[in-house]
């Protein structure tokens, strides 16, 4: 038998290697605030049509959900970033010792609303109804509508995510998302008046790409990578949400085709990703001057210690503002 040299099958072997690794994909875990739904349709997106794949990442997502302290997962490194509901929870997380900051915010408008019964046609009309608010509002939205509507404490029931007791109740208001409860109410038969905050005045962005220090420090070209093609995902799926929606249904198999159309004609219509400062800047854009009126909204009414925490210090904006992606 012919004996083959060994120096050309090492070199050949090493050459395989090499092109293995080339190829290989770096694992990014994102964490989202809530079970799969449209809201989150950009990130199932980008996994869908191969966009993260082509930064070099092989991410998964993880849902969120009622119980689940994703913040507390994160530090403990069960994710490498996370859905912020807002920038502002996520400043008060940093105020309070959580070394997190936000890299971009995908919705320009919170899509947090308040909803009431047909006959109610402003916030200004609200004076005179049972509230139905999560605890976690008094500590953000809630202080904002007191102070420019005049609503008061006594007004204000816990809010149990069902909406039951505001169908039956004709005298209820009730907290919601835009893209969801109302299309809930709807479907109950009932004729309901969503207000949105955003075009109000509220100045909080929503759904935040938000990681440690550490990963930001530690990953920067991973966590770049992800913030670019997570923008490039929420394009793309504006313009045709089914391969994210086949993931999000995988995921969350409650999740109707009904829900889904509901919430991505509503993100459109009321322009929550692509209105803004988002035509210029690109998707997930964060203005510093508006995350300074947040901070500000924070400091006035004792939600962080403006001692504590300098508003530079819970942005890092770099990589949405290189990624540039225009809707």
């Amino acid at each position: 038998m012919k004996s083959v040299p060994v120096r050309p099958l090492l070199a050949a072997a090493l050459g395989l290697a090499l092109c293995a690794g080339a190829h290989a994909q770096e694992k990014f875990t994102y964490m989202t605030n809530w079970y799969a739904q449209a809201e989150h349709g950009g990130f199932y997106q980008a996994v869908a049509t191969g966009l993260y794949k082509k930064q070099g990442l092989d991410v998964t997502i993880k849902m969120g959900g009622p119980q689940v302290n994703i913040l507390q997962l994160m530090a403990a490194g069960q994710a490498d970033c996370v859905m912020g509901s807002s920038d502002m929870q996520m400043m008060i997380a940093r105020a309070g010792g959580l070394p997190v900051v936000t890299l971009a915010a995908v919705f320009q408008k919170d899509p947090q609303v308040l909803i009431s019964h047909d006959n109610v046609k402003s916030f200004e009309e609200m004076k005179d109804k049972t509230i139905l608010i999560a605890p976690s509002a008094q500590r953000g939205y809630w202080l904002w509508l007191k102070g420019k509507y005049g609503l008061k404490d006594e007004q204000t029931r816990p809010y149990t995510f069902n909406i039951q007791p505001f169908v039956a109740d004709p005298n209820a208001v009730q907290q919601g998302y835009l893209t969801s409860e109302p299309f809930a109410i709807q479907k109950a038969g009932v004729k309901a008046n969503a207000h949105l905050f955003a075009d109000k005045g509220w100045t909080s962005y929503a759904t935040t790409i938000s990681c440690m220090d550490e990963t930001v420090k530690t990953r920067a070209k991973a966590v770049d990578a992800f913030v670019k093609a997570t923008m490039e995902g929420w394009k793309s799926y504006l313009a045709d949400p089914a391969p994210g929606n086949a993931l999000i249904k995988k995921d969350n198999p409650n999740m109707t085709d009904e829900q889904l159309a509901y919430s991505v004609a509503k993100l459109k219509e009321m322009g929550i990703i692509a209105s803004g400062d988002a035509r210029t800047g690109g998707i997930g854009y964060i203005d510093e001057g508006r995350a300074k009126q947040n901070y500000a909204f924070l400091v006035d009414h004792k939600l962080i210690d403006g001692s504590k925490l300098k508003v530079e210090d819970a942005y890092k904006l770099d990589a949405v503002k290189a990624a540039k992606v225009l809707p």
